[in-house]
C-alpha cells in the first residue's frame, strides 16, 4: 500500500479525446430519454421536470433554513428570471408559499403549502415505484453495482466528498484473481516492481485457495461502490502464530481508514480464533503500509536487504502479541 496520489499528481487539465467527449454525450441522451425529461411532464402528473425539481429542494430542505429564492436559484444553476416565472406559476397553484424571514423581513423563503406538500409526496412515491420497476429485473449484485457506478459518477465529478462506506465481506468467484491483476499493476506502476511480484502474488494467492484452513484463515474483500477497492488475508503459520499477507488498498480509496481496518480486521479474527501472535513481511519503501502496523501494535522484528522483483529492497518482518 503506497501513499495517495499528491494533489499537484491529480491536476489538470488533462487532454480530453474526442471519443470520451462523445461517449459522455451518448449517455447523457440516455439518460434524458431514461428519466423523461424530454418531456413536458414527469411522473405521468400536471408538472415538468423544473417544477418537481424545485418541490423536491423546498420539500428537504432544513427545517431552521428554508431557501429564498435566490439561494433555490444558485443551487439549481438556474436562471434566475426562469425559476421566478415557475415560483409565480407554482404559487398562483397553491403549491408554495413565500414567508418573511424571521431574521430579515424583506428575505422571502419558500416553504409547501398542505396542497404542495400532498403533490410532493404522491410525485415521491411515483418516483421511487418508477426506479423499483427500472432495477428489479436486475440481480442483487448488478443492482449494486449501478448504484456504485452512479456514486463514481458524482463523486468523480465534484459532487461532495468521498463515500467513505466500505463492504467488507469473503472472496467471490474471480475475485481473486482480479486482486492479484489489481496488486500485480499498482506496484508496477508505483514501484517499478516486474512481474516477477505477480508471479509471488500469484503464489500466495493459489496456495491459499489450495490448502485453506476453514475456521483458521480468511480473505477480506474491500467493496466500495460496487468496485473492489481493497483487500487483506489472514493464514495460519502455526497453531500459535497467523500471518498477515497482501495487504491491499486501491488509490481511489486511501487517506479513507480501510487499510487500517483491514488490518483490524485480521487482529479481531486472530484473537477470537486462539492466536497467540501475528507476523507480516514488507518491504521498507511501503511507508504507508509500515505506518497501519505501527499504529495496529506491531513493532519491526527484523530487516535483511535483498533482490527482488527487479529492485534492491530492504525486506522487514513485523510481529505483534495477541
Amino acid at each position: 500500500m503506497t501513499e495517495r496520489p499528491t494533489t499537484a499528481e491529480r491536476q489538470g487539465p488533462f487532454p480530453v479525446p474526442d471519443d470520451r467527449i462523445a461517449a459522455v454525450r451518448r449517455f447523457n441522451r440516455f439518460h434524458t430519454r431514461l428519466v423523461g425529461a424530454l418531456g413536458n411532464r414527469m411522473l405521468d402528473s400536471d408538472y415538468s421536470l423544473p417544477q418537481v425539481r424545485i418541490l423536491y429542494e423546498i420539500a428537504n430542505a432544513p427545517g431552521d433554513a428554508p431557501p429564498a429564492a435566490t439561494e433555490l436559484a444558485s443551487d439549481l444553476a438556474m436562471d434566475a428570471g426562469y425559476l421566478s416565472r415557475l415560483l409565480s406559476g407554482m404559487e398562483r397553484d397553491g403549491l408554495i408559499r413565500r414567508d418573511p424571514s424571521p431574521e430579515n423581513a424583506k428575505r422571502l423563503t419558500l416553504a409547501l403549502t398542505d396542497q404542495g406538500r400532498a403533490v410532493f409526496n404522491g410525485l415521491s412515491a411515483a418516483s421511487a415505484r418508477e426506479v423499483a420497476e427500472l432495477l428489479k429485473g436486475l440481480t442483487d449484485r448488478e443492482q449494486a453495482q449501478l448504484v456504485g457506478a452512479m456514486s463514481r459518477i458524482r463523486r468523480l465529478l465534484g459532487d461532495g466528498p468521498a463515500d467513505k462506506t466500505f463492504i467488507l465481506r469473503d472472496p467471490e468467484p474471480g475475485d481473486l484473481g482480479y486482486i492479484v491483476h489489481q496488486q500485480s499493476r499498482l506496484y508496477a506502476r508505483e514501484y517499478g516492481w516486474d512481474w516477477t511480484f505477480e508471479a509471488l502474488v500469484s503464489e500466495i494467492v493459489g496456495s491459499f485457495v489450495r490448502d485453506f484452513v476453514p475456521g483458521r484463515e480468511r480473505c477480506w474483500v474491500a467493496e466500495r461502490e460496487g468496485e473492489i477497492v481493497g483487500s487483506v488475508f489472514l493464514v495460519r503459520q502455526d497453531d500459535e502464530t497467523a500471518k498477515l499477507r497482501m495487504l491491499y488498498v486501491d488509490a481511489s480509496a486511501r487517506g479513507l481508514g480501510l487499510g487500517r481496518r483491514l488490518v483490524q480486521e485480521c487482529i479481531r479474527f486472530a484473537q477470537a480464533k486462539g492466536y497467540q501472535r501475528m507476523l507480516l513481511w514488507t518491504n521498507d519503501v511501503l511507508v504507508s503500509a509500515r505506518r497501519i502496523y505501527e499504529a495496529t501494535g506491531f513493532t519491526l522484528l527484523e530487516e535483511e536487504p535483498h533482490r527482488s522483483f527487479g529492485k534492491d529492497l530492504v525486506g522487514q518482518t513485523w510481529g505483534r502479541d495477541l
